[in-house]
């Protein structure tokens, strides 16, 4: 007589468990994800576009130094600047490059450099691509185009503080410089404020906003080049910007002798 086979059925419910299990912990993650600051969201997104990132808490700027380093680690206490700040300006950097490609030609109206602080991106108000009408804070078409393209990456990151300085090169009128070079760098550079305001920067992230007439050329150039016609945009860690607060407030509460 045959023998009936019994087969084993007691194993495919196991399967289901596992999928149900599987789905309610993504769901978790979700619900937890959706609860958190932008800050730890802001983190979670770089995470899974770079995982193989390294950054660490010891890092204390934008570029490495081995001497904050050790310092660090020699008293026992960690930078009180975000790692995850010091990141994201490395992203912002990043980001901005891509954008300006041509940021490293001498003729690129757009200039990107990273200190401890953070960015400096000069934009150049140049004849042959013009951000600026002449002699005005109104916006060429291009104009608009830059600061609304530089709008739209720096407000992704809310806990940077912008400052703005706007500058001139030197006339040969001395006459027309004095009475207009400060008031055209101080407007174009508050011209510049309501722009990335409109688009999209919080207006509590504009921590200075200045005019420096022809006061400050760029290095190693002449101080009637017209390169010096630029709007600087500095976007920095909001320690560094607080600690310049802090002080300045000490300074002024220091009684004089």
């Amino acid at each position: 007589m045959a023998k009936k086979g019994h087969g084993h059925h007691g194993g495919s419910w196991k399967v289901a468990y596992a999928d149900f299990v599987t789905a309610m912990m993504a769901l978790f993650l979700c619900l937890w994800l959706t609860s958190q600051d932008q800050k730890i969201k802001d983190a979670v997104e770089r995470a899974f576009k770079n995982p193989f990132s390294s950054l660490t808490k010891e890092s204390s700027g934008i570029i490495p130094n081995k001497e904050a380093s050790s310092s660090v680690k020699s008293t026992g206490k960690f930078s009180s600047i975000s790692a995850l700040e010091v990141e994201a300006m490395h992203h912002l950097s990043e980001d901005l490059a891509k954008l300006f490609k041509d940021a490293d030609s001498p003729q690129s109206p757009v200039k990107i450099d990273v200190n401890a602080e953070g960015l400096s991106i000069n934009v150049f108000d140049r004849s042959q691509k013009p951000v600026f009408h002449q002699d005005t804070d109104a916006f060429t078409e291009y104009g608009g185009w830059v600061f609304d393209t530089l709008a739209w990456e720096i407000a992704r990151y809310s806990s940077f503080r912008i400052e703005l300085e706007g500058h001139t090169e030197k006339k040969s009128d001395a006459a027309r410089e004095d009475t207009h070079k400060w008031e055209l760098s101080t407007e174009r550079s508050n011209a510049v404020r309501r722009k990335i305001i409109k688009g999209g920067v919080g207006p509590d992230q504009v921590a200075k906003v200045s005019g420096f007439a022809d006061t400050i050329p760029m290095a190693e150039t002449a101080a009637t080049d017209e390169c010096n016609r630029r709007v600087t945009v500095l976007i920095k860690l909001k320690e560094s910007v607080n600690n310049i607060a802090n002080l300045s407030a000490a300074t002024e509460a220091t009684p004089t002798p």
